[in-house]
């Protein structure tokens, strides 16, 4: 994306510079998040409430005082191997109670957090943690032994310590993450978001309410932003965190989360509050609040959600990792449910401008850019300073402002609303996703010649990356067969849905690739190899085949179908667990479910929990079946 002119000037009024319309957000910082890390705002709630229940992890729960405590030891656990102030240290957990005193720890220790999902390929996490210079990885013993990961490393205990030297060595100013996301180079970016920035997001927010009584969900994946909402929104306020065990949750597990632990405030990427909302939505009788984002929300689902629980604060948010985590929120009246549902007005911190390309204000109601401001944004890409000149540019009208690249238009009530991008980046399923950088690891195969990514139903619940490649001269690939050895490349989110082969590119006149030609093919049946005929299926391989099919959309017709190779991914997965559940009275853990990616082997999955359950149900026939 080419930089503006910047030259926003009345040549009416002598030249002098137009600024663009005046931020409106609805209240400013609170005076306790100025200038404040994350440590200090746990520390004022260890100090008045010591013994305020501060995280729920299972039977697990940690007072703000004894959080503080643990963090304090594994601070200087972390001074004990060499870690000082602004050291990059990478964390490598599951999502437990752990986590959050690992976050503690380090930031008091001064080091910046660099979170590493420990389901991704290998490959990829190695080249974030040589782009983020990174120092040292803590995190779960197992999954450190498992990662062999270089450098040194420091398994986290098992249950955290309570004895060590009070230190903090965090700044305001300085990183307290470096969060990565999709790049269109082929790597990951890494955006370094300051303690300050996060300190103003969390503290007394004015886009959802929240008090010291509430219990916040933590389900997101800590490489993903939203999950600094889920953990320090309710820290900042002397609320509770309520950690979701399961680490891939069906929509049974959140839900019964949900009720069990009495959890009031989440939040939820638009494509799961749709599958909530249409599968599981007794869960919103249990909430108060819910923030939703990532895509647009759809209309009829939150029209749903609101008429059948009135009292329900929905709010639809939006922000980049670049304005760390939300820029604009908007709580959803039904009455925003005739229209495409508004993505609001600046949260305090944060202001927004609609420009053009020139960096001028357009009007209200005309569709331009939209550039964030405020104390909230990033430092910028960790290690790529021409991109962080980029896209966080100084305006000569509105200070440092930072380009998302995101098409809106301002409502003459100054209420923004979402058109969609002007450049290739897209959202699939909540995750920011940089077409580029899919095409780089296809382009990577030795059997690929070229290679294009685009969306199928772009800007829908249902969107699904989709691959076309050209094979290598002279060789035949399979889709199914370059989709699978992307698995071993890329984390699952950026794993396209389809792979499909062409002979060449759609090309427009100006010799570029035709995206909008490659997104109206129909998917083919390349996505697998040429197979003979199918075998019959049995009666409980038909009764899987047929849920498959329903929510695939496309009629699977063999047991040894692969669910991924079909389109599948998580979501669908979701719908898929359950209806199994509804239709057959089996409850799969996801888990479960990907460990079995064919329908032979789910239909065995479920045979053996049918038995389990008559088992338990006729423990007297269990005991003597080995003589039948």
């Amino acid at each position: 994306m080419a930089p503006p002119t910047l030259q926003p000037v009345d040549p009416a009024n002598n030249g002098t510079p137009v600024p663009p319309p005046a931020a409106r957000t609805t209240t400013s910082v609170p005076p306790s998040a100025r200038a404040a890390t994350l440590p200090e705002l746990v520390a004022r709630h260890a100090e008045l409430t010591p013994t305020a229940l501060a995280v729920v992890d299972g039977d697990t729960t940690l007072t703000y005082g004894r959080l503080l405590l643990a963090g304090h030891a594994l601070a200087a656990r972390l001074r004990d191997h060499d870690v000082v102030r602004g050291d990059r240290v990478a964390l490598l957990t599951t999502r437990s109670s752990r986590t959050v005193v690992a976050q503690l720890g380090l930031w008091l220790a001064g080091a910046v957090c660099v979170p590493v999902d420990p389901a991704q390929p290998r490959p990829r996490t190695e080249a974030m943690i040589t782009d983020a210079e990174v120092t040292l990885t803590v995190g779960d013993a197992k999954l450190l032994e498992a990662a062999r990961l270089p450098g040194p490393v420091l398994a986290l205990p098992e249950e955290p310590l309570t004895s060590g030297r009070p230190l903090d060595e965090s700044d305001p100013d300085s990183p307290a993450f470096i969060m990565f996301t999709s790049g269109s180079t082929g790597r990951p970016k890494g955006v370094a978001v300051p303690h300050r920035a996060i300190a103003e997001l969390v503290t007394a927010p004015d886009y959802v309410t929240l008090t010291g009584r509430d219990r916040v969900l933590f389900h997101s994946p800590m490489t993903f932003d939203a999950s600094t909402f889920e953990v320090w929104v309710a820290l900042a306020n002397g609320a509770a965190v309520v950690v979701c065990t399961e680490q891939r949750p069906s929509l049974e597990d959140l839900a019964r989360h949900v009720e069990r632990h009495g959890v009031t405030v989440a939040f939820f990427t638009t494509a799961l509050f749709h599958q909530l909302a249409a599968r599981r939505s007794r869960v919103f009788a249990q909430l108060r609040s819910v923030v939703v984002g990532g895509e647009a929300m759809a209309t009829p689902q939150a029209r749903e959600v609101l008429t059948a629980f009135p009292w329900l604060e929905l709010v639809n948010g939006y922000g980049p990792t670049e304005t760390t985590t939300f820029a604009t929120a908007h709580r959803v009246t039904e009455q925003d449910c005739e229209a495409p549902i508004p993505i609001g007005r600046p949260i305090a911190g944060a202001t927004a401008h609609v420009l053009d390309v020139d960096g001028r204000p357009v009007a209200d109601g005309d569709r331009g850019e939209l550039w964030i401001g405020g104390s909230r944004l990033a430092h910028g890409y960790t290690g790529l300073p021409e991109l962080t000149a980029e896209r966080f540019v100084e305006h000569p009208a509105a200070g440092r402002l930072y380009r998302t690249g995101d098409i809106v238009s301002r409502r003459t009530d100054g209420i923004l609303v979402f058109h969609g991008r002007d450049d290739d980046q897209v959202k699939v399923r909540g995750f920011r996703i940089e077409p580029a950088e899919v095409e780089h690891a296809l382009r990577e195969l030795p059997d690929v010649d070229d290679a294009a990514v685009t969306v199928d139903g772009a800007g829908t619940p249902e969107a699904s990356l989709v691959a076309f490649v050209v094979a290598a001269p002279g060789l035949v690939v399979s889709g199914g067969a370059l989709r699978e050895r992307l698995t071993g490349v890329l984390p699952a989110h950026l794993v396209p849905d389809a792979v499909t082969v062409l002979e060449r590119l759609p090309l427009t006149p100006a010799g570029k690739v035709d995206r909008r030609a490659l997104t109206a093919r129909a998917r083919t049946a390349d996505n697998r190899p040429a197979e003979a005929p199918a075998p019959a299926m049995t009666p409980l391989e038909q009764a899987v085949a047929d849920v498959w099919s329903r929510e695939l959309g496309s009629e699977v017709t063999r047991a040894d179908a692969e669910f991924l190779a079909l389109g599948g991914h998580s979501l669908l997965a979701l719908a898929v667990t359950d209806d199994l559940r509804e239709e057959l009275g089996v409850e799969l853990s996801l888990a479960d479910f990907f460990a079995a990616p064919t329908v032979a082997a789910q239909a065995e999955l479920v045979e053996r929990a049918l038995l389990a359950a008559h088992s338990d149900l006729h423990p007297e026939t269990s005991e003597h079946s080995d003589v039948h």
